[in-house]
Order: structure tokens, then C-alpha cells, then sequence
């Protein structure tokens, strides 16, 4: 059996291309906003951030609106109740809350509506204890939409609050 040196440089050459095409798994555990770490290498304990998590009224930060209508509806309430003991057991963090509306109106009936509707989320957090000062009410009104259409589904989509925190927080990196 003779031993070739071109078959040798071959099988080498094609097992180097084959380890460089290897795919890298991702962790799934970072696609759905979850951290996985072991303190002493045999446990692992996952911690979930509530801000992505789909089942921690947290990740809900849009309150909706009637028609017309700067009143809290009675199904959002236990959404900013969420976030305001969120709020009081972080007191350094400051969040905004965007009012928004419809493309229906002028765009100074808008403005106005939407500063209402973002003021009306701000006072429900303010009477279950968070200061004043670490809540910032604004309007957009019809600017920012998250539904373009004139469809009753569209207008009430952008019919609604946003509460914004900062981007370490949604990130899970403020404490």
C-alpha cells in the first residue's frame, strides 16, 4: 500500500474547511430574555427578566383607551398596579409615559387627549405611592402610531399609554 502525500494534504484540507463551517447553537435561554447561571456548578437557577416575559403583567406596558376617552379602564388597572409596585421597589428609576390617540382630530385636540391619557396613568401610579418626580407624562398624539389603517382595530391599537423605562431596565442590567 503506498502512502500519498496529495491524498493526505487533501483529507486534511477538506477536514479544515468542514471544522470552520460548524454552526454555533445559540442559547435559547437568550432569545427569550431568560438568565441562566451556577453558583456552585451543580445547580443551575433560572431568573426570568419580568420585562420580557410574556406572563409577568410587567411586559404589558401599553394601557388602552375608549374613543375619545382619557379614562383608565377597569382591565388595565392591575397593569399599572404591577408597575407602580415595580416603581416603588426601584426608586431610582425614572420612566416616561407616552400618550398617544388616533389619527382621528386635529392635531392640537390630539396632543391634548394624548397628555390627558398619559397624566391619567400617571396619577393611578402617584395614588399607589410613586413620587411625581420619577414619572414623566407626554404626548404624541397621532404622531408615533403602531397601526397604520383606518380600521376600528387600527384607531384602537393606537388608542393608548406607553410606559417607557429606560433601556438598562427592559435589559435587566438597573438593579
Amino acid at each position: 500500500m503506498s502512502f500519498s502525500w496529495k491524498v493526505l494534504a487533501a483529507a486534511a484540507a477538506t477536514a479544515a474547511l468542514l471544522s470552520g463551517c460548524s454552526s454555533v447553537s445559540l442559547d435559547e435561554s437568550a432569545k427569550d430574555g431568560t438568565l441562566a447561571g451556577s453558583a456552585s456548578g451543580q445547580q443551575t437557577q433560572t431568573v426570568t427578566n419580568p420585562f420580557v416575559d410574556p406572563a409577568n403583567a410587567l411586559s404589558q406596558r401599553s394601557v388602552y383607551f375608549a374613543f375619545d376617552s382619557y379614562e383608565v379602564e377597569p382591565e388595565y388597572l392591575a397593569n399599572v398596579e404591577a408597575h407602580a409596585k415595580w416603581l416603588l421597589a426601584h426608586p431610582t428609576v425614572k420612566i416616561v409615559i407616552q400618550g398617544n390617540t388616533d389619527e382621528r382630530g386635529g392635531r392640537e385636540y390630539n396632543l391634548a387627549l394624548g397628555q390627558k391619557r398619559s397624566e391619567a396613568v400617571k396619577q393611578r401610579m402617584q395614588l399607589l405611592g410613586v413620587p411625581s418626580e420619577n414619572i414623566e407624562a407626554v404626548s404624541f398624539g397621532k404622531e408615533k402610531p403602531v397601526a397604520f389603517g383606518h380600521s376600528d382595530e387600527a384607531w384602537a391599537q393606537n388608542r393608548r399609554a406607553d410606559i417607557v423605562y429606560p433601556v438598562e431596565v427592559i435589559n435587566g442590567l438597573a438593579k
